[in-house]
């Protein structure tokens, strides 16, 4: 079975115990701290990943890591997805349990790329274009990338706008490329 597939349904099977426990805040950010500890820590991530460090030794880990710090049942869930031997998935069951909490909550989930850091106004202005766009509520997440050399690129869902000079560029290339005077066949 696939990653995606398995996280997939630990996340729902979680969501599903957190809003039937009402501990549903809860759960949401004690998976944005998994998040947050792994990208901070690579070490955590690649134990979890190691076949040569026992599925104990790895529970021992997150109990030393989490324990007092986040709700019992998401403990609970750590423990059971260990006992299972599913440890390796945690972090993207994390990832895919923010994704559905969002969809459950009805979070239009988009991302910004720029060359700069957004200033308060210029990021609610982009929320407010993507939220006239969806309909919905708005996380917008916000990357820098100094490749794009001015302009933006803005993701919704599966969609994408790219007002990004690089872009443009990109495009005028290929036109050059084209020679308009030769008979096409």
């Amino acid at each position: 079975m696939s990653e995606y597939r398995i996280a997939s349904r630990y996340a729902k099977s979680l969501l599903g115990l957190a809003v039937e426990k009402k501990v549903l805040e809860e759960v949401k950010d004690d998976m944005k701290l998994l998040l947050e500890v792994s990208s901070e820590n690579r070490d955590l991530a690649l134990m979890l990943k190691s076949p040569v460090i026992g599925h104990s030794k790895k529970l021992v880990v997150l109990n030393m890591i989490f324990k007092g710090k986040v709700n019992d049942m998401t403990m609970s869930f750590f423990q059971i997805v260990t006992k299972k031997q599913r440890e390796e998935y945690l972090i993207t069951v994390a990832k895919e349990f923010l994704h559905q909490y969002n969809t459950h909550k009805g979070i239009e989930e988009a991302t910004i790329t720029t060359t700069f850091s957004l200033s308060d106004s210029l990021r609610n202005e982009f929320i407010g274009i993507v939220e006239k766009i969806t309909n919905k509520k708005v996380e917008l997440t916000e990357k820098v990338d100094e490749s794009l050399i001015g302009g933006f690129v803005l993701k919704i869902g599966d969609r994408q706008i790219d007002d990004s000079v690089s872009s443009k560029l990109k495009a005028l290339r290929l036109e050059f490329t084209k020679n308009h005077y030769e008979k096409a066949f």
